[in-house]
């Protein structure tokens, strides 16, 4: 048992010497016609052979009880009805088989192999079993069954010498096309009666009825290919074979067309789903099903004793239907399952974006009011330092500095709140540059940075919100420099129309690696630059305005806020550093 299981194992994993084996076998079992016994056991083990060979079920898969019952009932009905018919109707069905493989291969060689093999079964049709089956023996002219007997080894003989490819080689490694084995089934059962009824009909001898035959079928395919093509003020075959092929698909259109419907109006993902579902109704094969994505299910319709199960990740849909489907609705069924999942799967991928980015507006809400915190903690922290360190002589010079900066930081406090209230709108109004600019010269009065001489249009507003948090974030960084860079200088100016706010540094340059992502992204950073700037960039845009590093140079960098739709050409505001 163990050996038979070997030799079974190797020629299974050499499909050349099993094909070889099975059509060397079937040589034998046809050369012993006057032994019946030894025929039979040729052809048994042939079958033995062709069941490792066949492309349909894989050799290694385990049989249950009743599918070896249906194998011995076949193989008990084939020794009943043992004979030339018999053998004809064989070879004709493993004829069809090889020459649909042939469809599917590309390598010359391995083409050759199969085409061989073909023309070996067509062979000993033609030449050896169906002129044993002719009533009249006088019709069939000089036999050739010597030339059979000993020619056709040597086709299996270049058989062996051919190369395969490696993929055609081993189990599965060729396909089968269905239908071009059907339809050569066809031409070749056609070929077979149609000599028979040449010889019958007109008594012509045998050759001369395979040759009629022959011709009969070639002129046919000959006007099937000539009117098959459309040509000008001719509809071709093709049109109607086709417009009847797809004539299944109308009712499978209809729902997809209202699939896309739904996917555009509806964004609940399980609602989603069970409209889509429920629209299955509307085909005719359809009774009702049920469904279960992830926590959610449902049901449509009614139950049936015919029901099929279509599983997906994470759609499970069954459906009933009112006969069992065949393997053509079954693809198409399971086609529609796969396109209801996948918009599915696109709709709760949309609701997940959405609470991410809802998610996202509660960070950077949070984040860039902290930002505003803290540097209102600065501009408290700078009073403090003040007031600790002036002396008598500056104490009124000190309470007129206090009345003045307190009341914009409890402003500035109360805007903040209004934001944390009410996060899509940017509260705080606007201000006339002239006054904005004055307010920001109080507020850093006593620290290491030059405004520049301005001369404002006091028609012109600015945003008080978006030009105090730029502000804010750029000279509150710069001054974080200067504590590494002693002598580092810090100039601001702003435009006469306000529409260009520079701040400028004599420091070192920005680094490479931190440009990559400056004003587009949060930023880990020890020493400013970080999110402070990012959440002022996003808040610009919003505003209609641009923020951007306009010079990064040893010695000058330079930010500038620029209102969209100004040239680049504006005057160098930073002039003040050279």
């Amino acid at each position: 048992m163990n050996l038979l299981q070997r030799l079974a194992g190797a020629l299974r994993q050499r499909q050349r010497w099993l094909l070889i084996a099975l059509l060397g076998l079937l040589h034998l079992a046809l050369l012993a016609d006057a032994d019946r016994a030894f025929g039979m056991l040729c052809w048994l083990v042939h079958v033995g052979l062709f069941i490792l060979w066949q492309p349909f079920i894989y050799a290694e898969r385990r049989l249950d009880i009743s599918a070896l019952a249906v194998i011995a009932l076949l193989l008990g009905c084939g020794i009943v009805f043992y004979g030339w018919w018999l053998l004809i109707v064989w070879v004709v069905i493993l004829a069809a088989l090889v020459g649909g493989r042939v469809m599917f291969i590309d390598h010359r060689p391995t083409r050759i192999f199969y085409l061989i093999a073909f023309a070996y079964l067509l062979a000993a049709l033609l030449f050896w079993l169906v002129p044993r089956v002719v009533p009249n023996a006088a019709l069939i002219g000089p036999s050739l069954d010597r030339e059979f007997a000993w020619g056709m080894p040597l086709f299996l003989l270049l058989m062996t010498l051919l190369p395969l490819s490696k993929d055609s080689d081993r189990p599965g490694g060729a396909m089968v096309d269905l239908f071009y084995s059907l339809f050569i089934f066809l031409l070749i059962a056609v070929l077979v009666l149609g000599s028979l009824a040449f010889m019958l009909l007109r008594q012509s001898g045998y050759f001369e009825a395979v040759f009629n035959t022959l011709t009969s079928i070639a002129l046919l395919l000959l006007l099937i290919g000539w009117t098959w093509n459309t040509r000008p003020g001719f509809t071709g075959i093709d049109v109607f074979f086709s417009r009847y092929l797809l004539t299944i698909g109308l009712p499978f259109e209809n729902w997809l067309h209202r699939l896309t419907t739904l996917a555009g109006s509806e964004s609940d993902p399980e609602r989603f789903l069970s409209k889509a579902l429920n629209e299955m109704l509307d085909l005719p094969w359809v009774e009702g099903g049920t469904w279960v994505a992830e926590a959610r299910s449902g049901t449509f319709g009614c139950q049936s004793n015919s029901c099929h199960e279509f599983f997906g990740q994470p759609l499970r849909l069954t459906l009933h239907t009112r006969h069992k489907l065949s393997p053509a609705l079954v693809w198409h069924f399971h086609l529609l399952a796969q396109l209801a999942n996948e918009h599915y799967i696109a709709k709760l991928r949309a609701r997940e974006l959405q609470q991410v980015s809802y998610l996202r507006a509660i960070h950077e809400t949070g984040a860039r009011l902290t930002h505003d915190v803290k540097n209102l903690l600065q501009s408290l922290n700078n009073l403090c330092y003040l007031a600790q360190t002036a002396n008598g002589q500056d104490g009124r010079r000190l309470e007129l500095l206090l009345e003045r900066q307190l009341p914009q930081i409890t402003q500035r406090l109360q805007q903040t709140l209004a934001k944390l209230q009410k996060p899509q709108s940017e509260a705080g109004g606007a201000l006339p540059a002239a006054m904005w600019w004055k307010i920001q010269q109080q507020r850093y009065a006593g620290l290491a940075i030059s405004f520049a001489p301005a001369e404002l249009d006091p028609e012109v507003l600015v945003p008080t919100a978006l030009f105090d948090s730029v502000a804010d974030n750029l000279l509150q960084n710069a001054l974080l420099k200067r504590q590494t860079e002693s002598d580092l200088r810090v100039h601001i100016a702003l435009a006469s129309d306000a529409s260009v706010l520079s701040v400028c540094d004599t420091g070192s340059a920005i680094r490479e690696e931190v440009l990559a992502d400056l004003l587009r992204a949060p930023l880990a950073s020890e020493n400013g630059l970080g999110i402070g700037l990012y959440h002022a960039a996003r808040q610009a845009e919003s505003c209609g305005h641009e923020l951007r590093l306009a010079c990064n140079q040893p010695g000058r960098v330079c930010f500038e806020l620029r209102r969209c739709g100004q040239g680049t050409a504006a005057t160098d505001l930073g002039a003040g550093l050279s």
